[in-house]
């Protein structure tokens, strides 16, 4: 049995736009060719591949198929590259990568915009919490991601990249009012707080270490149910959740690597100078022989130790 490159592109193309319409655009074939070469490959491989919905998702299968697509596209257009043979007009190659909100708005970005200038290579940035950037590895939509997990993931390769900090951070104002006496257990039981969305734990762990911190020091064991969950506010931005909190929305954990002018400035305070998180990140990549995913996270790990803490 042998799969089609043809194939491959077009259940690439699927995946990516979404709808059987949006790949034909694309590849610039009609809706039916699109559909006669899905229909083509799961006969061939006696399996569905796409799930028919809005968008279209793969399906465990589809998911495997899709990751042998996205490597077949890259050692082409780097063999093709090597040779200095024209690759039919494709253009740059997409290199898809999932990054957490909070490295795209602070670090990462400065390294990716050097390696366009130098490398024929076009990004497609996916945006995920650093806790879930795998799945888009393991379903093949993405080639590399930064992320929080250590373990890698099967067919993949970890670097580690250091440690993102952040700080329980809030406007004067809002301090002043809800912080009176400082970060109090009754004050982070009552404070508005600002989540980036409603899978942002990071202000919730904060607020559930200080509590496990007074229990241990009280002799108690800690009672995760004991944890308040305090009135949120959700800003799924990461530029503008900084800016919510400087406007009083709410107190949030944020990067001083973001927010030092605002602190400098005064628009910001640090409601708990002795205290923070680190959340380690980083970066996993496919096991794929591409000297250019090696200098992509040659450059991305590089970036990251210089704006990063290192552990």
């Amino acid at each position: 049995m042998q799969l089609h490159s043809d194939h491959l592109r077009t259940l690439a193309a699927v995946l990516d736009e979404g709808s059987f319409d949006g790949a034909a655009r694309a590849l610039n074939l009609t809706p039916s060719a699109v559909s006669q070469r899905i229909k083509a490959v799961e006969q061939q491989l006696g399996r569905v591949l796409l799930v028919r919905s809005k968008p279209i998702r793969a399906t465990e299968s589809g998911e495997l198929v899709m990751r042998l697509a996205r490597q077949f596209d890259q050692l082409e257009h780097e063999t093709l590259s090597t040779l200095g043979v024209e690759s039919g007009g494709q253009g740059p190659v997409t290199v898809p990568l999932a990054v957490n909100a909070d490295s795209l708005g602070t670090w990462i970005l400065p390294a990716l915009a050097e390696l366009s200038g130098s490398e024929n290579v076009r990004f497609d940035l996916y945006r995920e919490d650093q806790a879930h950037t795998v799945a888009l590895l393991v379903a093949g939509t993405v080639m590399a991601a930064v992320t929080s997990a250590a373990e890698p993931v099967p067919g993949c390769i970890v670097r580690p990249l250091g440690a993102m900090q952040y700080r329980p951070m809030a406007a004067p104002a809002f301090a002043a009012r809800w912080f009176p006496h400082g970060v109090t257990l009754e004050a982070l039981a009552a404070a508005p707080v600002v989540n980036f969305d409603r899978r942002d734990d990071l202000q919730h762990d904060y607020v559930a270490m200080r509590f496990r911190r007074h229990a241990g020091s009280a002799g108690q064991g800690p009672d995760a149910a004991a944890v308040p969950r305090p009135p949120s506010h959700f800003v799924p931005s990461s530029a503008d959740f900084a800016a919510a909190v400087a406007l009083g929305l709410g107190w949030g954990m944020l990067p001083p690597l973001q927010v030092a002018e605002r602190v400098e400035s005064g628009a910001l305070v640090d409601l708990d100078p002795g205290g923070g998180v680190g959340i380690p990140l980083y970066w996993q990549q496919w096991r794929l022989a591409s000297g250019l995913l090696s200098r992509i996270g040659d450059a991305v790990e590089a970036a990251a130790r210089a704006a990063l803490q290192q552990v």
